[in-house]
């Protein structure tokens, strides 16, 4: 009977999310929408763009390309950087105490002295703003105790993130040979950076800032001045950061929202600070001209789903799940489905964050994404006590 309940109940919830098209949320997979790059006038070797909150790729041209990242390098610092501010391992007003090492970098600084002091959130704006190799170091070091150690944090953060063609040399992306990374590698790391610590706006879209120079020869104004010159090019843009070496040649991550929106437009290797800009204006517009956000607030509507061979019929699962994607042009919501996904029987025992089952949604043959449901509470298997006394208990109507 338990195992006929639970038959019925699958087919009729499977029914029932089939056709309840509703609106809401976050995905948890994407798939990548692929586009004739001749579509679109996009003059530098390698981009990419995608939406922030599913990572779907809208655009793409030959983004898998291991190429020189310059300073976008700094991307990658500054997500290390507020991971570990969220584990508490130091604050905005901890202080930061300048190497040699780090103040001998060259290239993009803020002139930095041996032995000078500045704040975990000053040196947040020389690295986002001035695009301070010194300061990338400096904050290098703060984290992890050396450049080298941070560098092999920088490797590990990459891989755990799927960024399969990213090597990381250093901390600030001076040209070292080896240090490389793909389009799409910025595209993630990027991603991860702005949708995990969305503060790093407070700092990205500063435009004229300042620090105080703190040395033995007593206190100077240093002007920050930001590098990103796309923030007064393109509306709704928020960042994030640029580079420039002459292997790396310009490179670009630009964020924008509209509407709630958020678009990254990758480019690598553009031949000019304009065509750098103008190809992340072309593809920002192509972007917005195509997207509009499709959202789905009840994902799925039980509050509990059938176990076999458990202690009880259900087990409960995690409720207010919401869903998030993109509907490109000549789609619309009606074209929306989304199909209930077991691969098998959820079998006990069950442990409370245990993925029971899968809500995926479809516009026509895309997969849009997909929200993963969790068990809300543990459920353990029926052993052959348990099941003796259930019997009993039915035989006699306990």
């Amino acid at each position: 009977m338990r195992y006929l309940n639970y038959k019925l109940s699958r087919i009729m919830l499977t029914i029932l999310l089939a056709v309840g098209l509703m609106c809401g949320g976050t995905t948890v997979r994407a798939e990548s929408q692929y586009t004739d790059a001749a579509q679109i006038d996009v003059q530098s070797p390698s981009c990419i763009l995608i939406e922030a909150s599913t990572g779907q790729v809208i655009y793409e041209k030959d983004c898998d390309r291991a190429m020189a990242p310059a300073s976008v390098t700094k991307v990658m610092t500054l997500l290390l950087t507020f991971e570990a501010m969220d584990k508490g391992d130091f604050g905005l007003d901890d202080e930061v105490v300048v190497s040699q090492h780090a103040a001998s970098m060259g290239g993009s600084q803020c002139f930095f002295e041996m032995g000078e002091k500045q704040t975990v959130e000053d040196m947040i704006k020389c690295i986002i703003i001035a695009s301070g190799n010194d300061a990338a170091v400096a904050m290098a070091e703060k984290i992890a105790g050396s450049e080298t150690a941070f560098v092999n944090m920088m490797n590990e953060k990459a891989k755990e993130l799927g960024m399969t063609n990213a090597v990381f040399k250093n901390a600030c992306g001076l040209d070292v040979d080896g240090h490389e990374m793909s389009a799409r590698d910025i595209a993630i790391m990027s991603r991860e950076l702005i949708t995990k610590y969305p503060q790093i706006f407070d700092y990205s879209g500063i435009w004229m800032d300042s620090i105080i120079h703190k040395t033995a020869r007593g206190e100077s104004q240093f002007d920050l001045v930001n590098t990103n010159k796309f923030l007064n090019m393109y509306t709704g843009a928020t960042g994030l950061k640029t580079g420039y070496t002459s292997t790396a040649k310009y490179c670009m991550s630009a964020t924008a929202d509209r509407d709630g929106i958020q678009l990254i437009a990758v480019i690598m290797g553009g031949e000019t600070k304009d065509i750098r800009n103008n190809d992340a204006c072309t593809l920002l517009d192509y972007g917005y001209s195509r997207c509009k956000k499709y959202i789905d607030k009840d994902v799925f509507p039980d509050e509990k789903i059938s176990v076999d061979n458990g202690r009880g019929d259900y087990v409960k699962i995690k409720g207010g799940l919401s869903f998030e994607g993109i509907l490109l042009d000549g789609e619309s919501a009606d074209d929306v489905s989304k199909k209930l996904i077991i691969d098998k029987a959820v079998k006990a025992p069950v442990h409370r964050g245990d993925v029971v089952c899968t809500v995926e949604y479809r516009v026509k043959d895309r997969l849009m994404g997909s929200v993963d449901i969790q068990a809300d509470e543990d459920m353990e298997a029926m052993d052959m006590g348990f099941a003796f006394t259930d019997t009993v208990k039915n035989f006699f109507g306990l």
